[in-house]
């Protein structure tokens, strides 16, 4: 579980925070101020750019601590810039660092609940790591790629999977 969990979330935010960092050297490149990308979004209905980054840190610190058994530490999505939206990707990693593969042991069969507007989803660890955490924590890591990518940045595959 820590592998398919702790691991697959660290990898994707260390990603996510080279994307950002690209982003930056693409708009200073360019000549614009970077933080105008924090309000760009695909469509009209979608979270923009500073929301995405923020649900992606979520499902990562708040997925680990739901399979660890412990509460996640709590941020106040009061991100501006990108470089406070960098720093709250360290922030995650961090809390994900102080887990250890024995914080994880027996979560594949943990009852999981996660509380909705409408409803609350039950599983068992292992469940909703495949079906609820992982889903969710690549989505909107995929969705901050693609603004970027929409918006000039020069990203290509090996910026979102990294070292393999």
């Amino acid at each position: 579980m820590y592998g398919m969990s702790i691991e697959l979330f660290t990898t994707g935010l260390q990603q996510l925070h080279h994307v950002l960092d690209k982003a930056q050297a693409n708009a200073k490149a360019r000549g614009f101020a970077a933080d105008v990308l924090l309000a760009a979004r695909l469509a009209p209905d979608m979270f923009a750019l500073d929301r995405q980054v923020q649900l992606t840190c979520d499902f990562a610190k708040n997925s680990a601590a739901r399979l660890a058994g412990i509460e996640a530490p709590r941020f106040e999505d009061n991100e501006r810039t990108l470089p406070e939206l960098l720093t709250r990707i360290e922030r995650t990693l961090e809390f994900l660092g102080t887990l250890t593969p024995a914080a994880l042991e027996g979560s594949a069969a943990r009852e999981i609940k996660v509380p909705l507007r409408d409803r609350t989803l039950e599983y068992p660890g292992l469940a909703f790591l495949q079906k609820w955490a992982l889903p969710n924590f690549y989505f909107h890591f995929t969705t901050v790629y693609d603004i970027l990518r929409h918006n000039g940045v020069d990203l290509g595959k090996a910026d979102f999977l990294g070292k393999c």
